[in-house]
């Protein structure tokens, strides 16, 4: 009988580590889990999954090089999604994202050399590309550290390469652009809209709306980590996972009031503007790549994504867990 692969997901109680670790106990992978170390035994979002008898949950912190090392063992595949991710945060807390994201790739990525792993799949982020200088943006577009978080992701994602040049682990970096979906937290802007709307305000608070993104729904990029982890070709590469689509925030409030049939009006909160050289106006990613690899491409159209965001977020039982009516950094 073979034994199925183990899987380490760093960041597991995260949204989108949460969503994956769900996805790889139904695709039948034997599945470890990482939720950062707290006093109150809070494995965060994994507490809202249906397969935690099926999951080993380890509480430990990625900045700590002795409990990483332990960490990796027994383990084939590692996907790396434990990160500080909230931009207004790093303006304030810049250290806190080169201890997590930096060190902590550093430190897992050693552990996983010491331990023998199969494969990693550190995951990066589109905001390291910067507002575009042309678009799609491909992986040969210059990165551009336009905030103290962009600048943690852009170092950890060479220190992750550089454990493949150096040393030939197996990396593949997956460069994800926009993921949004249920369990996302609030201080992004499909949530903040949603749970804005659904906690009956008759407006709704938000920064700039002109930039654009190119918005994935969690299940699409969570089966894009999981097709690049399953691809010997990606080993040693930089992968987008996008929709090869842009929209502006905007029209996405647009989409939204119009599918929650809200007539909420828009107010521009100061606090939610990004200093004007940091703000990326402009993010449309090219998935070429990542569909000539893997031969995957996403699933879910924006309207359906967003529907089914909706859905989940307008639960009363959900929505609670949200304080729609304060900014969240």
């Amino acid at each position: 009988m073979t034994v199925e692969k183990k899987m380490l997901v760093t960041g597991a109680d995260g949204f989108i580590g949460s969503h994956l670790v769900e996805l790889l106990v139904k695709e039948g992978y034997r599945v470890k889990a990482l939720a950062q170390y707290n006093s109150f035994n809070s494995w965060g979002w994994l507490e809202d999954t249906d397969c935690l008898d099926h999951v080993e949950v380890v509480s430990g912190d990625v900045r700590d090089p002795h409990f990483c090392k332990h960490l990796a063992q027994g383990v084939d595949t590692v996907f790396h999604l434990a990160a500080l991710i909230a931009i207004p945060y790093s303006y304030v807390a810049p250290d806190s994202y080169v201890e997590t994201n930096v060190k902590g790739t550093l430190n897992l990525c050693q552990a996983a050399l010491d331990n023998g792993v199969t494969r990693m799949i550190h995951t990066s982020t589109s905001e390291v590309y910067g507002t575009a200088q042309y678009v799609p943006i491909d992986e040969r577009h210059p990165l551009q550290p336009q905030s103290p978080y962009s600048a943690s992701k852009i170092a950890a994602d060479a220190m992750a390469m550089s454990f493949y040049n150096a040393f030939d682990l197996p990396v593949t970096v997956a460069r994800p652009f926009n993921t949004y979906g249920p369990r996302q937290s609030a201080r992004a802007v499909i949530p903040t809209i949603i749970s804005q709307i659904a906690s009956g305000m008759k407006q709704v608070k938000l920064g700039d709306v002109s930039p654009t993104r190119d918005f994935n729904y969690v299940e699409d990029t969570c089966q894009g980590f999981l097709a690049l982890a399953n691809c010997d070709v990606s080993i040693g590469e930089t992968v987008n996972i996008a929709s090869n689509y842009e929209i502006s925030v905007g029209d996405t409030l647009d989409t939204i009031r119009e599918l929650m049939d809200s007539d909420i009006e828009f107010i521009i909160d100061e606090q939610r503007l990004r200093p004007e050289k940091s703000e990326v106006f402009r993010l449309w990613g090219d998935n070429a790549r990542l569909r000539e690899l893997t031969g995957f491409t996403p699933q879910y159209g924006l309207r359906e994504g967003l529907q089914k965001t909706i859905d989940w977020f307008s639960q009363p039982h959900q929505l609670a867990k949200y304080k729609a009516n304060l900014y969240n950094t």
